[in-house]
């Protein structure tokens, strides 16, 4: 779908492309023109970035030039970003929030554990006030850590703000998240105060989460306060969690909305790495690097701005969490929901979407392929008249996906497919308003965003499969990993490969018009043959069959004499409802593999398996699933409170016991 003709005069990056003419008398022809620009004079870039959307500490007037230098020092690892400059992510947000006004709506909150909670802007600051003025009687000060064990609601929200305006850190799981996944995850940053619910709803299962508070607790000595939202049980009060502040008491007091002014790379929040093999990375972020981030991508690739309605399914323990709520930066309502998507129905963020006016759906890939397997046309059944994005992401979304999108949901909104991580809480690729979308591809580059992709030597590649690496700096990678104190876990983490570049992770193909493709993750690469296949191709071809839902495939390498073997390739299917996967399924599945693929992408063993083991963000665990088969014991291979589903690791569990018996 080409972009409409006068997309410039009706875009937010139309409008930016204006301003970029009228007060620095640039002009670019085309997207491509403009992201090669916004790559290469960085130090300009990021400033018009700041000063299109009068970034600046609360007391200077949104005029105010930028500080400068934007890029101190360009090295990777360790560009120095704003050095100069003091602000805070909350007074931008609150400044933005229902578009500038108190009396617009800001929050539209859903739960299947609740009733409705919206939020006025006005409402939103008064509510962050106090908590702000509760976290400060408990001795929460500027660089002291939050942490909070809750569901996507208002509440988290508020104390979220309060936190940063503080100059305080931030660190969320889900309640979803086991007691060891938790502990794993805020130990590493001695937190002062907890915020937690008593339990909550999932669907119709209601869900106590009080003993699991308590061992969090337990095994963080450094607390010096919990305060609990009563949730699962409203009337609960603070006896809901025993010794705990009830939110109320937190909210009882009023006090000024200040902001501690902070410098540009003081930690706003710790995200965490999915601790699938290991203890999670604790990733930490700063204010500003997140601000222009998210500023410069909801804006200008997602179109958001005053007046649209931002949904994304996502808990607090996904780093899309964070990204959704900065929708208040470009003033839109945010619409949370939490929940279980898939209660009683598919169709249950579709009705969402319809009740609350959203304007940008999101959600991920695996979610809108199941709507499509299950038959499902939401535009017929809701009206979605006021969807002009719908936003893809957490895995490849096939070209079927996209069509499904056209067909069902929107016949002329945005389909952006994106791809980042939680390393820079943001999107490498996606799509814009100025690019075409085409089936199966993600549409391009993200500004400022200097994506390749490298062979094994280090050497960009065009029209072929290569590792996605950044070769300039960002204002969002990490200021660093918590405790990492010499930056050795960090530089390991992303720089070893390629001295002075960003490798990611993914193998990724561009074509020349800069669209991509993902394959997957290039850890979890099937070499078969001295051939690199793509995990995404296989699943593209796999889930497209009625009778499979999910799939998984893994290499067990074989070297020979040369080191190229064939070894041996795994897939392991979950069959539809009714549907089995039988010798005459498998036998379609291998030749329809053959025939879209290759012959190398035939598998020697096909099977059916109850469930594919999935991290609570929704990822496959790959890497995992093969060191289970090649011995590793489960324990050590995956964590399994870091999963959706631990209890589908035990078929795998069989299987190596057989392998290792035969």
């Amino acid at each position: 779908m080409a972009p409409p003709a006068d997309v410039r005069e009706h875009s937010r990056i139309g409008h930016y492309l204006g301003w970029l003419e009228e007060h620095r008398g640039l002009t670019f022809a085309s997207y491509p023109d403009l992201w090669e620009w916004s790559v290469t004079d960085l130090d300009a870039f990021w400033t018009t970035i700041w000063e299109y959307f009068a970034v600046g500490p609360p007391v200077v007037p949104a005029s105010a030039p930028a500080p400068a230098p934007a890029l101190a020092e360009r090295a990777m690892p360790g560009a120095r970003w704003f050095p100069t400059a003091r602000l805070n992510y909350a007074a931008h947000m609150l400044r933005e929030a229902g578009g500038g006004s108190p009396e617009n709506v800001a929050v539209l909150a859903r739960s299947q554990t609740r009733g409705p909670v919206d939020l006025t802007a006005g409402e939103l600051r008064r509510a962050v006030a106090r908590a702000r003025a509760g976290l400060a009687r408990l001795g929460v000060g500027r660089g002291d850590r939050v942490v909070a064990y809750m569901p996507n609601i208002p509440e988290t929200l508020v104390a979220f703000l309060a936190t940063a305006s503080l100059g305080a850190v931030w660190a969320s799981c889900a309640p979803e998240f086991g007691t060891r996944s938790v502990l794993d995850r805020f130990s590493q940053i001695d937190p002062k105060v907890l915020l937690t619910i008593d339990g909550y709803r999932y669907g119709a299962k209601a869900i106590d989460r009080r003993a699991e508070v308590a061992a969090i607790r337990g095994g963080l000595p450094g607390l010096a306060a919990t305060v609990a939202v009563p949730y699962l049980d409203a009337e609960g009060g603070a006896a809901a969690v025993p010794g705990a502040m009830a939110w109320a008491e937190l909210l009882s007091e009023d006090g000024p909305l200040d902001y501690e002014a902070v410098p540009f790379d003081h930690p706003l929040y710790v995200l965490y790495s999915s601790g699938t093999t290991g203890l999670p990375k604790p990733i930490v972020h700063g204010h500003g690097g997140v601000l222009l981030e998210h500023l410069k991508q909801l804006a200008l690739s997602l179109d958001l701005g005053p007046g649209d309605r931002f949904f994304w399914f996502s808990t607090t323990g996904w780093m899309m969490w964070n990204l959704l709520i900065s929708g208040l930066a470009v003033g839109s309502a945010l619409v949370l929901f939490d929940g279980d998507l898939a209660s009683p129905d598919l169709s249950t963020l579709w009705r969402l979407a319809e009740e609350t006016g959203t304007t940008y759906f999101g959600a991920s890939a695996p979610f809108l392929m199941a709507c499509r397997r299950a038959g499902l046309e939401p535009a017929k059944i809701f009206d979605l008249s006021r969807v002009r994005g719908v936003g893809s992401t957490g895995a490849p979304l096939p070209p079927e996906g996209f069509r499904w999108v056209y067909e069902a949901v929107t016949t002329d909104g945005l389909l952006n497919s994106v791809s980042g991580g939680t390393d820079v809480c943001s999107a490498f690729v996606g799509a814009c308003p100025l690019l075409p979308v085409r089936e199966g591809r993600i549409s391009g580059r993200a500004l400022g965003a200097k994506v390749e992709a490298f062979d094994p030597d280090g050497r960009p590649v065009t029209g072929e499969q290569g590792e996605l690496v950044i070769t300039e700096p960002m204002p969002s990678m990490p200021v660093g990993f918590w405790g990492d104190d010499d930056g050795s876990r960090y530089r390991a983490a992303y720089f070893d490969d390629f001295p002075g570049v960003w490798r990611h992770g993914d193998w990724i193909v561009f074509d020349d018009d800069g669209s991509c493709v993902i394959s997957g993750r290039s850890d979890s690469t099937l070499n078969r043959g001295g051939v690199r296949l793509g995990t995404a191709e296989f699943y593209s071809v796999v889930e497209g069959f009625a009778e499979v839902v999910d799939s998984l495939v893994v290499h067990i390498e074989d070297q020979t004499d040369d080191g190229i073997g064939m070894g041996e390739l795994l897939l392991f299917v979950v069959p539809a409802e009714g549907a089995e996967i039988d010798d005459e399924l498998k036998a379609r599945i291998a030749a329809e593999l053959r025939r879209s693929l290759s012959p190398r992408h035939v598998p020697d063993a096909i099977h059916g398996v109850s469930g594919i083991p999935r991290t609570l963000s929704g990822k496959k665990l790959e890497v995992p699933v093969k060191r289970i088969l090649t011995g590793t014991p489960t324990d050590v291979a995956a964590s399994r409170g870091a999963l959706a589903n631990p209890d589908s690791l035990e078929a795998f569990e069989r299987l190596a016991a057989e392998r290792a018996a035969s």
